[in-house]
């Protein structure tokens, strides 16, 4: 009984850890997406800087000088990198809202294992408890009927000496 018990046990542990491995390659699987996602717009906002450098140095001006479309052209670079820095904290936000999912989803996940084997352990315990306590009663059942044969046997014996004597005393009267 405890070898199915625990053979249970083990079925249900194992079960349990394959679902939460799937779910943490899944899981695993979308954050680095996330993050692959953000380097990639982290190279992108590394070359628009590279061209922002190079349209400063651009002066298309009689005498070396910067133009208002050199200007304008700058700005427009920069507005570029603003934008893309804004979409970068926003994807940021997302990658550490996850990460904290993650967590929170992690630490729900082994609060749920601890608890199915501390079900799984009282469980067992109660059983070995009822094992025993089975084992008491079948051993009193076993005394009692021991004891019951015994009565029976001696009140047979006893009857069976109650008659031989009554037939010995008919006999002897008899004579």
């Amino acid at each position: 009984m405890k070898k199915i018990i625990l053979l249970c046990f083990f079925c249900f542990s194992g079960i349990g850890l394959a679902y939460a491995q799937s779910q943490v390659n899944a899981d695993s699987i979308a954050y680095q997406l996330q993050r692959k996602k953000i380097n990639n717009m982290l190279d992108m906002r590394k070359q628009r800087f590279g061209q922002y450098q190079q349209s400063l140095n651009d002066h298309t001006g009689i005498f070396g000088l910067q133009t208002k479309s050199d200007i304008r052209r700058s700005n427009d670079i920069l507005m570029d990198i603003v934008k893309t820095d804004d979409n970068i904290y926003k994807e940021l936000k997302i990658l550490l809202e996850y990460r904290a999912f993650q967590q929170r989803q992690i630490q729900t996940h082994s609060k749920e294992a601890e608890s199915l084997s501390l079900g799984f352990m009282s469980t067992i315990n109660k059983l070995r408890q009822q094992n025993i306590a089975l084992k008491a009663s079948a051993q009193k059942a076993i005394q009692q009927k021991e004891n019951s044969q015994r009565i029976y046997i001696i009140v047979i014996v006893l009857m069976l000496a109650s008659i031989l004597f009554l037939i010995s005393k008919k006999s002897k009267v008899k004579v």
